[in-house]
């Protein structure tokens, strides 16, 4: 793959419903202050790019991050990533997928949502049992839907904003209701993490670093390329959106973009933007599909799991990893049916501890990096992490505060899947080394 290629497919993951939908949970949570939010979340993300960037140049492999974790913190350390990595994004294809469902009430709000479920997954699951080459495609072509209607959105904006003569609309909106921070700096503090679902995706440069022309060149460019990109897209749209729909407008029955089209009253734009914004969604599931999909067939190459899931198709395409990793769209189709109203936030809190999990062990796996690397005169990289060691501490730390937050959140969720996960993970390790030891 490609610069371009790589960039297009990380902003893809990431510009999914964490934006177009979950950015309304997000300000429903914090209000106008969600900006800071998506800031503070923004803030992170870029300290976590560069350590993962210094890595992954050095390891351009399909275990990317895992097999990092596992050569320089601890054989388990690795275990837990790439497990807890395949977890979060099985169960993230579920909460695309119950977005999916939404967006598609605009339309067919008859239909039962499990028909659309079964519809979508068979078109992706198509699409990831092709070539890695058709699968770049596919993604480079819905990222370019997502990216251009975002700029749109954005011009849009400014135009209503500046030549609006409706008193409700303008920066008035950003402090009305409650002021600027109606809920506090508890309410601001834990839109953070659901900030972090919105970005959750551009780590997947990474993974397909294996994939990749020129690792050196290309995996840097496009990590930078895209925190860029995607911190700006986010912030300005949001900041849009609050002063054109009043925050307490905001919520998950319907993409606040699609409520921006409604109010504005532009012919056929409002069903323009659930199309797009249905699109942002399938190209985050493609995506997160594929990233799973690699990570178990990475476990399953270097012995961590069952050989069926290393096996590849004519197309190299690594079959059985596909299927077990469609699991997370099963599992929807089921929280659907029993929780149809909350399904979306209940999927996206035990999909998110895997993430904040991995991520955690990027910044973790970079302090046992670097000093390793310059210990063993390693080759000078094109890209270092400026601030070592203290901001991969700093992003650590952030991160682990926002874990224990959580717990006295409505996301307690995250916490109360997560350890019993990690516990599991840490049993079926110990149980598989012991039986190594006997056969020896």
């Amino acid at each position: 793959m490609s610069t371009k290629q790589l960039t297009m497919i990380a902003m893809g993951c990431a510009i999914g419903t964490g934006l177009f939908l979950g950015s309304g949970l997000a300000i429903t949570t914090a209000g106008p202050s969600v900006l800071v939010s998506y800031a503070i979340g923004a803030f992170i993300v870029l300290l976590l790019m560069g350590c993962l960037a210094e890595m992954t140049v050095a390891y351009p492999t399909s275990g990317s991050f895992g097999t990092i974790a596992e050569k320089y913190v601890s054989p388990m350390a690795g275990f837990l990533v790439r497990y807890s990595y395949w977890i979060a994004n099985v169960l993230a294809v579920g909460v695309e997928i119950s977005a999916s469902t939404v967006y598609m009430k605009y339309w067919f709000p008859a239909v039962p949502q499990i028909c659309w479920i079964l519809l979508f997954a068979i078109l992706l699951i198509y699409v990831n049992l092709k070539s890695v080459h058709t699968f770049a495609t596919f993604e480079y072509w819905f990222s370019m839907i997502k990216i251009s209607a975002i700029i749109l959105f954005i011009l849009l904006g400014i135009y209503v904003l500046t030549g609006s003569s409706h008193a409700e609309m303008g920066p008035g909106n950003l402090t009305n209701d409650g002021g600027f921070l109606p809920f506090g700096v508890r309410g601001m503090w834990i839109a953070v993490f659901i900030s972090l679902f919105s970005f959750l995706g551009t780590e997947l440069i990474a993974v397909t670093a294996g994939e990749t022309k020129d690792p050196d060149t290309a995996v840097p460019k496009a990590l930078k390329a895209t925190v860029f990109r995607l911190s700006l897209f986010y912030v300005v749209t949001i900041g849009i959106m609050l002063m054109i729909v009043p925050w307490k407008s905001a919520g998950i029955d319907q993409s606040p973009f699609v409520k921006v089209m409604e109010i504005l009253k532009i012919p056929y734009a409002s069903g323009v933007m659930n199309f797009i914004v249905l699109t942002a969604a399938l190209s985050a599931m493609n995506s997160q599909l594929y990233a799973s999909t690699r990570m178990i067939f990475s476990l399953s190459r270097e012995g961590s799991a069952p050989a069926v899931f290393g096996r590849v198709n004519k197309h190299a395409v690594p079959k059985n990893a596909l299927a077990v990793s469609t699991a997370g769209i099963f599992l929807a189709a089921i929280i659907s049916a029993l929780k149809p109203d909350t399904s979306y936030s209940f999927m996206m809190g035990i999909s998110m501890f895997g993430a904040i999990f991995t991520w955690f062990m990027i910044f973790i796996s970079h302090l046992f990096f670097r000093q390793q690397w310059e210990r063993n005169g390693g080759r000078k990289l094109p890209v270092r992490m400026m601030g070592y060691p203290y901001l991969p501490l700093l992003g650590a730390f952030l991160l682990l505060c926002l874990i224990v937050t959580t717990w006295f959140t409505d996301f307690k969720i995250l916490l109360q899947f997560g350890v019993p996960w990690l516990l599991f993970l840490s049993l079926i390790y110990w149980i598989g080394k012991q039986r190594k030891r006997r056969s020896v």
